[in-house]
């Protein structure tokens, strides 16, 4: 056993102080019966909103619901996991380095790991591009999968790149600021919104965008046997698993177009007394 095993404490304050963050997102989670309850399972996501990304505290408390005595584990970018205090803090309740060797470990502990395979560059999108998938052809999840043959799980996720307005990645900055060498990022974003307006990477304020995230069943290739080295059948299988959380993307947007609307009128609906009426007038 490695020393990564552990059980998620659902009552460790920094999950406690999560569930609160993600009700401004009024959250629903569909498909949550495709995880498995036991046993190494993938979970992969599309990534959102820069730093607020709802739909990564949102996905892993669900896994950690679907799965209350097994291990969950979420990976995340060496920035985080350095800082003091919140490094320790993250650590504790199953965050890994976001490293085929940790991810590893997780599943081989029979863990269920999470990992958003676009990282930066996908939660760093142009807001016009908020209704695509973007992995920018990273395919390490997939030869993970095949060498250690657990079930890939997508986790599909909608409404959170609404709640922020990305004007740009900031490629060109971030290459000039020479951040890849620094901190292994190609982006340098800039946004606008309140309060800061047009504004590279600081925190603007998000909208209060309703986000659903829905589980689907494992991937086909994945419950398959398959070999990492071939690089046609992992380019296949990429292929195929873009396509796959692409379709789901389009149908849940299809279903919740608006998804800031959406939002705003759950959280008018939840108002005391008479105020809830106001709902039916958005």
């Amino acid at each position: 056993m490695s020393t990564t095993k552990q059980v998620p404490d659902p009552n460790h304050p920094m999950l406690t102080l999560a569930r609160a963050y993600t009700r401004y997102f009024t959250p629903r989670v569909s498909g949550l019966e495709n995880l498995p309850t036991s046993g190494p399972a993938l979970v992969i996501g599309n990534h959102s909103s820069i730093y607020w990304a709802p739909e990564v505290w949102i996905t892993f408390m669900a896994m950690m619901e679907r799965r209350p005595d097994e291990p969950s584990f979420g990976v995340a970018h060496e920035i985080l996991l350095r800082a003091p205090f919140l490094g320790d803090s993250l650590r504790s309740f199953g965050v890994i380095p976001a490293s085929q060797e940790a991810a590893s470990a997780g599943l081989k502990d029979g863990g269920a790991v999470m990992v958003y395979p676009g990282g930066d560059w996908e939660a760093c999108r142009p807001w016009t591009d908020r209704g695509k998938i973007d992995f920018a052809g990273r395919k390490g999840f997939i030869r993970l999968a095949l060498k250690l043959g657990v079930p890939v799980i997508p986790a599909v996720a909608n409404g959170g790149h609404d709640s922020i307005f990305i004007l740009s990645r900031g490629e060109r900055t971030a290459k000039l600021l020479q951040l890849d060498k620094l901190v292994r990022a190609k982006v340098f974003p800039y946004t606008v919104g309140l309060p800061f307006g047009v504004a590279p990477i600081l925190p603007q304020v998000p909208l209060p965008a309703s986000v659903h995230v829905s589980f689907l069943p494992p991937l086909n290739w994945s419950t398959e046997p398959g070999d990492p080295e071939d690089t046609a059948a992992v380019q296949a299988h990429y292929e195929s698993t873009v396509a796959t959380m692409q379709a789901e993307l389009d149908r849940l947007r299809a279903e919740s177009p608006n998804p800031v609307a959406e939002g705003i009128k759950k959280h008018v609906a939840g108002l005391p007394g008479p105020l809830s009426g106001l709902a039916n007038l958005l």
